[in-house]
């Protein structure tokens, strides 16, 4: 009787604990939205590059650069974190000419893991 009784215990904080604690908790920051939007085509040069994540990001270490296709790196170089989305991130850039562009990203998760990522988008005439 002891035995199935604590088996019945066991089996109930299992459950609890899964259910209680979020497994995002854990995970690392994945980019979840950019303006512009990955492989997107423009015919005008946006003002700003804009990069969310799925939870908030640290406010050290992060970056964004954007890179023309000659591998020259062509942001204002004035990377910053919302203040009250700790999720966005953004930088400005100049009026770009047409050409593909990628941007690359890195961030610091709430797990402390460093995240690097990029996509891509063009600029047509």
């Amino acid at each position: 009787m002891k035995i199935y009784h604590t088996k019945n215990i066991l089996k109930s904080l299992a459950f609890i604990v899964t259910v209680v604690l979020p497994l995002p908790l854990f995970a690392h920051a994945i980019m979840v939205k950019s303006q512009p939007e990955q492989n997107a085509t423009l015919t005008v040069s946006p003002k700003q590059i804009d990069v969310w994540f799925n939870d908030k990001v640290g406010s050290e270490y992060k970056a964004v650069a954007v890179i023309d296709s000659k591998g020259n790196r062509v942001d204002n170089k004035d990377v910053q974190q919302e203040l009250l989305d700790g999720s966005h991130l953004y930088c400005t850039i100049p009026n770009l000419p047409a050409d593909t562009y990628t941007v690359r990203y890195r961030v610091v998760s709430i797990d402390t893991h460093i995240v690097t990522g990029k996509f891509q988008f063009t600029i047509k005439p």
